[in-house]
Protein backbone atom coordinates (compact mmCIF):
# COMPACT_ATOMS: atom_id res chain seq x y z
CA UNK A 1 0.00 0.00 0.00
CA UNK A 2 1.52 4.03 -0.70
CA UNK A 3 1.11 5.77 2.36
CA UNK A 4 -1.07 8.68 1.90
CA UNK A 5 1.92 10.80 3.18
CA UNK A 6 5.18 9.58 2.70
CA UNK A 7 7.56 9.98 5.85
CA UNK A 8 11.41 11.14 5.87
CA UNK A 9 13.61 8.30 6.07
CA UNK A 10 16.83 7.82 8.40
CA UNK A 11 19.09 6.62 5.76
CA UNK A 12 20.23 9.20 3.67
CA UNK A 13 21.25 8.71 -0.13
CA UNK A 14 20.63 4.81 -0.03
CA UNK A 15 16.43 2.91 -0.42
CA UNK A 16 15.48 2.61 3.28
CA UNK A 17 14.13 -0.76 3.97
CA UNK A 18 13.01 -1.01 7.52
CA UNK A 19 11.12 -4.03 8.92
CA UNK A 20 8.57 -3.35 11.61
CA UNK A 21 8.44 -6.52 14.08
CA UNK A 22 7.69 -7.28 18.06
CA UNK A 23 9.87 -9.69 19.73
CA UNK A 24 6.38 -11.67 20.83
CA UNK A 25 5.06 -12.17 17.17
CA UNK A 26 5.71 -15.43 15.98
CA UNK A 27 4.92 -14.31 12.27
CA UNK A 28 7.86 -12.00 13.29
CA UNK A 29 9.95 -14.97 14.44
CA UNK A 30 9.54 -17.12 11.24
CA UNK A 31 9.64 -14.05 8.93
CA UNK A 32 13.65 -13.42 10.04
CA UNK A 33 14.88 -16.41 7.76
CA UNK A 34 13.15 -14.80 4.75
CA UNK A 35 14.56 -11.49 5.46
CA UNK A 36 18.44 -12.62 5.82
CA UNK A 37 18.00 -14.36 2.64
CA UNK A 38 17.15 -11.40 1.36
CA UNK A 39 19.77 -9.38 2.66
CA UNK A 40 22.24 -11.57 1.15
CA UNK A 41 21.46 -10.08 -2.03
CA UNK A 42 19.73 -6.98 -1.40
CA UNK A 43 21.19 -4.35 -3.69
CA UNK A 44 23.99 -2.46 -2.35
CA UNK A 45 21.96 0.66 -2.28
CA UNK A 46 19.39 -0.91 0.51
CA UNK A 47 19.39 0.68 3.88
CA UNK A 48 18.43 -1.92 6.27
CA UNK A 49 16.94 -1.19 9.31
CA UNK A 50 14.56 -2.30 12.19
CA UNK A 51 12.59 -1.06 14.17
CA UNK A 52 10.35 -2.81 17.04
CA UNK A 53 6.61 -1.97 17.06
CA UNK A 54 5.18 0.30 20.68
CA UNK A 55 1.63 -0.57 19.98
CA UNK A 56 1.51 -0.22 23.79
CA UNK A 57 3.32 -0.34 27.73
CA UNK A 58 3.28 -4.21 27.24
CA UNK A 59 5.74 -4.44 24.34
CA UNK A 60 7.84 -1.22 25.75
CA UNK A 61 10.56 -3.49 27.36
CA UNK A 62 11.27 -5.38 24.29
CA UNK A 63 11.45 -2.00 22.35
CA UNK A 64 13.68 -1.30 24.78
CA UNK A 65 15.82 -3.86 24.60
CA UNK A 66 16.17 -4.03 20.73
CA UNK A 67 17.59 -0.22 21.10
CA UNK A 68 20.20 -1.04 24.26
CA UNK A 69 21.44 -3.85 21.99
CA UNK A 70 21.22 -1.07 19.03
CA UNK A 71 22.98 1.17 20.80
CA UNK A 72 25.84 -0.97 22.33
CA UNK A 73 26.86 -2.46 19.52
CA UNK A 74 26.02 -5.77 19.98
CA UNK A 75 22.19 -6.28 18.32
CA UNK A 76 23.71 -9.63 17.04
CA UNK A 77 23.90 -10.83 20.70
CA UNK A 78 20.60 -10.14 21.33
CA UNK A 79 18.30 -10.13 18.17
CA UNK A 80 17.88 -13.33 17.54
CA UNK A 81 18.30 -14.95 20.67
CA UNK A 82 15.33 -13.49 21.98
CA UNK A 83 13.42 -13.90 19.30
CA UNK A 84 14.63 -18.26 20.01
CA UNK A 85 14.28 -17.90 23.87
CA UNK A 86 10.56 -16.39 23.17
CA UNK A 87 9.48 -18.85 20.10
CA UNK A 88 11.17 -21.64 21.00
CA UNK A 89 12.30 -22.07 24.49
CA UNK A 90 8.88 -20.69 25.79
CA UNK A 91 10.76 -18.52 27.96
CA UNK A 92 9.24 -15.79 29.52
CA UNK A 93 11.34 -12.28 29.19
CA UNK A 94 9.26 -9.76 29.02
CA UNK A 95 10.56 -6.93 31.65
CA UNK A 96 13.31 -5.23 32.47
CA UNK A 97 14.94 -7.60 35.09
CA UNK A 98 14.62 -10.75 32.57
CA UNK A 99 15.80 -8.71 29.78
CA UNK A 100 19.17 -8.00 31.78
CA UNK A 101 19.26 -11.26 33.02
CA UNK A 102 18.76 -12.63 29.06
CA UNK A 103 21.81 -9.91 28.19
CA UNK A 104 23.84 -10.87 30.20
CA UNK A 105 23.33 -14.55 29.40
CA UNK A 106 23.95 -13.60 26.08
CA UNK A 107 27.34 -12.15 26.93
CA UNK A 108 26.52 -8.76 27.33
CA UNK A 109 27.49 -6.23 30.31
CA UNK A 110 24.62 -6.32 32.53
CA UNK A 111 24.75 -3.34 34.37
CA UNK A 112 25.51 -1.44 31.12
CA UNK A 113 22.97 -3.05 29.43
CA UNK A 114 20.05 -1.66 31.97
CA UNK A 115 21.76 2.18 31.85
CA UNK A 116 21.44 2.13 28.30
CA UNK A 117 18.02 0.43 28.41
CA UNK A 118 16.83 3.18 31.00
CA UNK A 119 18.78 5.85 28.84
CA UNK A 120 17.57 9.30 27.24
CA UNK A 121 18.46 7.96 23.87
CA UNK A 122 16.62 4.88 24.11
CA UNK A 123 13.35 6.89 25.78
CA UNK A 124 13.89 8.91 23.13
CA UNK A 125 13.79 5.71 19.83
CA UNK A 126 11.19 4.18 21.75
CA UNK A 127 8.85 7.10 21.61
CA UNK A 128 9.78 7.43 17.97
CA UNK A 129 8.64 4.21 17.32
CA UNK A 130 5.85 4.73 19.08
CA UNK A 131 5.32 7.79 16.45
CA UNK A 132 6.20 6.15 13.73
CA UNK A 133 4.06 2.91 14.07
CA UNK A 134 0.83 5.30 13.55
CA UNK A 135 2.76 7.36 11.24
CA UNK A 136 3.07 4.13 8.40
CA UNK A 137 -0.45 3.28 9.47
CA UNK A 138 0.97 -0.05 11.22
CA UNK A 139 -2.00 -2.02 12.36
CA UNK A 140 -0.24 -5.40 12.55
CA UNK A 141 2.95 -6.95 12.49
CA UNK A 142 5.39 -7.81 10.65
CA UNK A 143 5.28 -5.10 7.99
CA UNK A 144 8.33 -3.62 5.58
CA UNK A 145 7.70 0.08 5.20
CA UNK A 146 10.11 1.03 1.84
CA UNK A 147 11.76 4.64 1.76
CA UNK A 148 9.26 5.92 3.89
CA UNK A 149 6.18 5.72 1.27
CA UNK A 150 4.93 2.19 0.86
CA UNK A 151 3.89 -0.50 3.30
CA UNK A 152 3.71 -3.87 2.85
CA UNK A 153 3.41 -7.57 4.52
CA UNK A 154 3.20 -10.98 4.03
CA UNK A 155 -0.54 -11.02 4.72
CA UNK A 156 -1.01 -8.02 2.50
CA UNK A 157 1.33 -9.79 -0.39
CA UNK A 158 -0.10 -13.73 0.72
CA UNK A 159 3.28 -15.13 1.61
CA UNK A 160 6.96 -13.94 2.88
CA UNK A 161 8.08 -14.88 -0.92
CA UNK A 162 5.54 -13.01 -2.62
CA UNK A 163 6.73 -9.75 -0.25
CA UNK A 164 9.92 -10.11 -1.20
CA UNK A 165 9.02 -9.71 -4.69
CA UNK A 166 7.39 -6.56 -3.78
CA UNK A 167 10.17 -5.29 -2.07
CA UNK A 168 12.21 -5.78 -4.70
CA UNK A 169 9.99 -3.83 -7.00
CA UNK A 170 9.45 -1.27 -4.79
CA UNK A 171 13.51 -0.66 -4.19
CA UNK A 172 13.87 -0.93 -7.79
CA UNK A 173 10.71 2.03 -8.49
CA UNK A 174 12.58 4.31 -6.19
CA UNK A 175 15.95 3.32 -7.16
CA UNK A 176 14.41 4.98 -10.92
CA UNK A 177 14.85 1.56 -12.36
CA UNK A 178 11.20 0.44 -12.76
CA UNK A 179 8.04 2.33 -12.95
CA UNK A 180 5.51 2.34 -9.80
CA UNK A 181 2.63 2.10 -12.48
CA UNK A 182 3.74 -1.30 -13.11
CA UNK A 183 3.91 -2.19 -9.25
CA UNK A 184 2.09 -5.90 -8.47
CA UNK A 185 -0.49 -4.58 -6.73
CA UNK A 186 -0.37 -4.40 -2.93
Amino acid sequence: AELGKPQPTESGEGVEVLEVFMYSCPHCFHLEPTIDKWLAKAPENVDFRRMPAVFGPKVEPHARAFYAAEMMGVEDKLHMPLFRALHEQKKHIFDEDALVAFAEGQGIDGAEFRKTYNSFYVNMKVRRAQEMVKRYGVDGVPAVIVNGKYRTSPSQTGSRGKMVEVIDHLVGVESGQASAEEAAPA
